[in-house]
């Protein structure tokens, strides 16, 4: 559902990372043995919700921008890691109305994926069952200055980890 406060809703497709054992200030050479497994995640934005000028003090309100109502399509489902033979050859594809907007692999990520997790780990403890996204391709709404709008049909894939389709309606 697009939601009637903003108008710039944005896709950001990503690869989402499942932690299955505990982690705490772990290194990138150990971050593979904490991964449980692979999803498919859309991280919807509305980027016109994000910069707050009314409160330039605070700068970014990404709670705002980040979370209405069924954002963050996840799934179809959570592959298990040993499934995943190479995870930096998963191409992530997002087609807007059969157009492609975002085709790369994981490899073209800026930070690969056992440097995510060695930075967030750094950060605050991962538990089983934690989901980190590991960023979003080139080409997302901004990139195309082309947001969502109702019947736009969103379908996301990642190799290996299923399809999602996702048709954009209004909030009621």
């Amino acid at each position: 559902m697009l939601p009637a406060t903003g108008g710039q809703h944005d896709w950001e497709l990503e690869l989402g990372v499942v932690i299955g054992t505990g982690a705490y200030r772990i290194n990138r050479a150990d971050a593979w043995a904490h991964m449980a497994g692979y999803v498919t995640v859309n991280d919807l934005t509305t980027r016109d919700r994000v910069f707050r000028p009314d409160l330039p003090g605070i700068g970014t309100d990404w709670l705002a921008g980040k979370n209405a109502p069924t954002f963050l399509p996840t799934g179809p489902w959570l592959v298990p890691a040993q499934f995943v033979a190479d995870p930096g050859n998963l191409r992530i594809t997002l087609r807007l109305n059969d157009e492609t907007m975002q085709d790369e692999t994981a490899a073209d990520m800026i930070f690969d994926i056992p440097r995510v997790i060695e930075h967030v780990s750094a950060i605050c403890p991962l538990l089983p069952g934690d989901l980190i996204l590991t960023g979003s391709p080139a080409g997302n709404g901004a990139h195309h200055q082309r947001y969502l709008r109702a019947g736009d049909v969103m379908t996301a894939t990642i190799t290996g980890l299923g399809e999602q389709r996702n048709i954009c309606v209004t909030a009621p």
